[in-house]
């Protein structure tokens, strides 16, 4: 459950590096969170033109000697005395934290901000006894029910869904992406466009197939688990009109506690004029969640240039196929078939990536993204992706204890840093 992109506003010529690195803003420590993109969907000075972004980070807090999760959360947050300021945040249970990079244009930035905010937010937790996981779902289980974060609003949603949660010992973490829009117009216009592509992006980042000491058999069991929340699912396609109506009905008739329960997959942000994609785990390998963001600029960037031409929408994908398409992207990742809901035909997931790619070529290339995403692709190719290194990680170091150190060492690694877990390449 994420909360929304917590960010300075973005000024032109601003882009979104560390607090406390060379040319950065200040930290914010004390201010509320300001609005990510203000009213803009690009900024100027060296990414003139080019659609900005933003991440969130979900990761799990794990105990040092046991490896469960630990409802610690306030006491890490505590033990950064505040440098991260509203970058950084509670989530659902006391054993996340969510972390959130200011917007950028500038694809170098976003990787140094993710690394800086890693990297703080791992020492923290090593100083209150835990290590900082990003994994989509524990590898171990919690010695005893997980805690909900003293929150209102976690509260409320805690006494309404509690068949959801059931016995409180399940804990997802996911990875957000945001794209800067001029308007909520345009944010709908591009759902509607991306939903083919979503699964791909999905599948690219699974990243859970261990949950509570058990292979799940997915890729990203996360995924699963998390569909079981109302509100979460492929976006209907809708103009504004039909998106206020909706959103307004699901709240007044029960189904959602309010606005910010819509989780669908791809959805205009309540807070900020930005698009958001929900389809990713968090990801150890930094590269990864680098390569998802520039794939979802890219993407973005691709689609309006089609919307600006007065290209019409492409006929939408059936619910039936989609919902196919994320479960085969959920079960197996980049290993084996996904659907391709434009031809209705199963095929190999890297033939989707490879369709994907072509899509957003111009707009990465526009960018200066794609040698990037060429590279790190080749070496997911490799290499496999999240889940394949998990349980390739648990082969070679015989138990799920090793996995968890692994991902942790992984998550809080340094650019460069060849883990195990990642690709071990720098990007910048």
């Amino acid at each position: 459950m994420s909360t929304t992109l917590s960010a300075a506003a973005a000024a032109p010529g601003v882009s979104g590096a560390p607090a406390g690195a060379p040319g950065a803003p200040g930290p914010s420590a004390g201010r509320e969170p300001g609005p990510a993109l203000r009213g803009a969907a690009s900024v100027g000075g060296p990414g003139r033109g080019l659609l900005t972004m933003g991440v969130e980070e979900e990761f799990l807090l794990v105990d040092r000697l046991t490896r469960a999760p630990t409802g610690r959360a306030p006491q890490v947050i505590a033990a950064t005395g505040g440098t991260l300021g509203p970058q950084l945040q509670q989530e659902f249970f006391t054993s996340q934290v969510e972390v959130c990079t200011r917007p950028t244009s500038d694809i170098s930035r976003l990787r140094a901000e993710l690394a800086w905010l890693r990297g703080t937010l791992s020492r923290s937790a090593a100083e209150e006894g835990c290590l900082l996981v990003a994994s989509g779902t524990s590898a171990i289980a919690p010695e005893e029910p997980l805690e909900v974060t003293l929150d209102p609003r976690y509260r409320r949603m805690a006494d309404r869904y509690t068949r959801v949660l059931g016995d409180l010992r399940q804990v997802v973490c996911g990875c957000h992406i945001h794209v800067g829009v001029p308007d909520r117009a345009r944010a709908l216009d591009l759902a509607n466009r991306m939903r083919p592509w979503l699964p791909v992006l999905q599948a690219l980042a699974a990243n859970s197939p261990f949950d509570r000491g058990a292979d799940s058999g997915y890729a990203s069991w996360r995924a699963v688990e998390h569909a079981q929340w109302p509100g979460v699912g492929p976006a209907p396609v809708l103009d504004e009109a039909r998106y206020e109506h909706t959103v307004d009905t699901l709240v007044r008739t029960g189904r959602l506690l309010d606005r910010r329960m819509v989780y669908w997959y791809a959805r205009p942000s309540e807070h900020v004029p930005t698009l958001e994609i929900r389809v990713a785990d968090v990801n150890a390998d930094i590269d990864v969640v680098v390569l998802l963001a520039a794939l979802v600029r890219g993407l973005a960037a691709a689609l309006a240039a089609d919307a600006d031409a007065g290209l019409p929408q492409p006929p939408p994908a059936g619910s039936r196929a989609l919902r196919t398409a994320h479960h085969l992207a959920a079960l197996n990742g980049l290993e084996g078939d996904g659907l391709d809901v434009r031809s209705g035909r199963r095929v190999p997931a890297w033939d989707l990536v490879a369709a994907l790619l072509e899509r957003a070529a111009p707009a990465l290339e526009a960018a200066g993204d794609l040698p990037m995403a060429a590279t790190v692709l080749g070496r997911l190719r490799v290499h496999g992706g999240g889940a394949h290194r998990q349980r390739e990680a648990h082969r070679r170091l015989g138990g799920l204890h090793g996995v968890v150190d692994t991902l942790a060492a992984a998550t809080a690694a340094t650019p460069g840093t060849d883990t195990g877990m990642g690709t071990g390449t720098d990007t910048k």
